[in-house]
């Protein structure tokens, strides 16, 4: 197996420009991160350097770029306020969260993601946008940023509009303008949030020196952080660790699905996932924030032509020579200048496309969608995925078990051609009438047990015999199973001869395993229909 998936050599200027292009876009968002989580901007560009860099070596996505997310970023501010006691104990909670991920790898759970229903997914990362948005609000408009979770900063945001900073209010809505209208052909060149940071920083420093800015940032490389726990803290820690660990399988492997699509080729999920948990793992032990692939920087490195890890791994170098040589200045940045980045980056995570199509989407996945994302503001995003994941599976079983249940027919003598062989055809005719046939096709899962007992039970009263046929199930749940068992014993209690034919298949095995078919005697079950239909007819007597 190659010790770095997808490393070639063959496209060295490409992934040199899509790295440095990749690391320019990162700076801005890496700074703006970092102090939103509340562990600082020098936390969030060591978190963009070594997730980033250990996420391509050891990932199996060749062109993703990972570091620092809005989701992720979200989360470890909740994390940070939860034992802003001891920070030791925040960063052990990333360390916990990248094992995690190296396990979900380990134990390939990878191509699960594509089993989380798209409206739960528009909700969380709607819910998120919402989040950041919220958050930023009072350093938009020159207050310190709430400490206290969104219900707090949504309380305090009407204080802060009552009573703005005007000079951060101003950078801010430069930066936010800059982001917003930046012309696109100087996109690719300069992109909007480097251009924010930069313009709208300068015009503070000559103009509006009022506006409250990061302030001291340490240089050189950062003290490791040595994990450690606490038995009373052990339950939150390993609650957020798991939050961080699904959130950044979730966000990475979206991302990576998305560099398929523009690549044209096939990433590896669950070494995606060892990759992403050793970069978090060491962002960890270095006091840095958690990350994820990121979407945007992945887009922009492979337009820019990356296509193997080495832009990846790049990307962390350039981000790394910034921060050890530019951190002096990256002291005297507004916070407004980062919240401003970060409003039109919580507007982006919006998922504005569905939003727009809700009034015309199914009426369970718009509902689903909604949960999500008030549950993801107001509670935890944990909570808010399992119900969103449990709504949109009860809805989507309601529907299967109809459409399970509209594949079993009722048979009379009158109406049986269509659905039978010549031979049965004709054996159905000499039973004169005196057969109800029930034939199911297909697979029965658990969730067609109530509507087919329901239809089941409606058995008309006027057939002396009630033939079950199941020579063309292919699967049978243990439910569907025992609701048989219980329709079997109330036709036999009400004077119905009930018969059996597909006893041999591996339906009827498992009917026989259960001791379903004792309800039955031995006389009344068949190996086929024909048979089971011939021991009714006149002739076979």
């Amino acid at each position: 197996m190659q010790l770095i998936h997808g490393l070639r050599f063959d496209n060295l200027r490409g992934d040199i420009f899509g790295g440095l292009t990749a690391a320019v876009v990162a700076l801005p968002l890496a700074l703006a991160f970092g102090v939103a989580s509340g562990a600082g901007a020098i936390a969030g560009l060591y978190g963009a350097i070594l997730v980033g860099f250990f996420a391509a070596v050891f990932g199996g996505t060749p062109s993703q770029v990972s570091g620092p997310t809005g989701p992720m970023t979200v989360v470890m501010a909740a994390v940070i306020m939860e034992f802003a006691h001891q920070p030791a104990l925040a960063f052990t909670v990333v360390m916990l969260g990248g094992a995690l991920q190296v396990a979900f790898g380990l134990l390939r759970l990878g191509r699960y993601v594509a089993y989380v229903p798209f409206p739960v997914i528009s909700g969380f990362m709607s819910g998120i946008g919402c989040i950041i948005i919220i958050l930023q609000l009072r350093p938009f408009l020159g207050h310190a940023s709430s400490q206290d979770g969104v219900i707090a900063a949504i309380g305090g945001t009407g204080e802060a509009i009552s009573a703005p900073g005007v000079d951060a209010l101003i950078v801010g809505l430069v930066a936010l303008a800059i982001s917003i209208f930046w012309p696109a052909r100087l996109r690719k060149m300069a992109p909007p949030p480097l251009m924010a940071l930069v313009i709208a920083s300068l015009f503070a420093a000559f103009a509006l020196q009022e506006a409250p800015v990061i302030g001291n940032i340490p240089q050189g490389l950062p003290d490791p952080t040595w994990p450690m726990m606490t038995l009373a803290d052990l339950p939150a820690m390993i609650r957020g660790a798991f939050v961080l660990a699904v959130l950044g399988t979730i966000d990475s492997l979206l991302t990576s699905l998305i560099a398929d699509n523009v690549t044209r080729t096939q990433h590896q999920s669950n070494r995606e996932l060892i990759g992403q948990g050793i970069g978090n793992i060491f962002a960890g032990l270095m006091g840095a924030i958690p990350g994820a692939g990121a979407t945007m920087r992945t887009v922009i490195n492979v337009r820019a032509g990356g296509r193997t890890p080495i832009s990846g791994a790049l990307h962390a170098i350039v981000l790394l020579a910034l921060v050890l040589g530019l951190a002096p200045l990256a002291e005297r940045i507004p916070h407004a200048v980062l919240a401003g980045i970060l409003l039109k980056v919580g507007w982006d995570i919006i998922d504005w496309d569905y939003v727009k199509r809700l009034r015309r989407a199914p009426l369970g996945g718009t509902i689903v969608m909604l949960t999500v994302l008030v549950l993801t503001v107001f509670v935890d995003l944990i909570t808010a995925v399992a119900v969103g994941i449990i709504m949109k599976s009860l809805i989507s079983a309601d529907a299967i078990g109809r459409q399970q249940v509209a594949q079993v027919r009722s048979l009379t003598g009158d109406d049986h051609a269509s659905s039978m062989s010549e031979e049965e055809a004709q054996l159905f005719e000499n039973t004169n009438g005196r057969v109800l046939l029930f034939r199911l096709e297909g697979a029965f899962s658990f969730a067609s047990t109530r509507e087919l007992t329901h239809k089941l039970s409606a058995i008309d009263c006027d057939y002396p015999v009630v033939l079950f046929d199941l020579t063309r199930v292919e699967v049978l749940d243990t439910s569907v199973v025992m609701a048989l068992k219980e329709v079997i014993h109330r036709l036999r209690d009400a004077g119905h001869e009930v018969m059996i034919s597909g006893v041999e298949t591996p339906c009827g095995a498992m009917m026989r395993r259960l001791k379903v078919l004792d309800e039955i005697p031995e006389a009344c079950q068949f190996p086929d229909l024909a048979t089971a239909i011939r021991s009714l007819t006149p002739q076979s007597g």
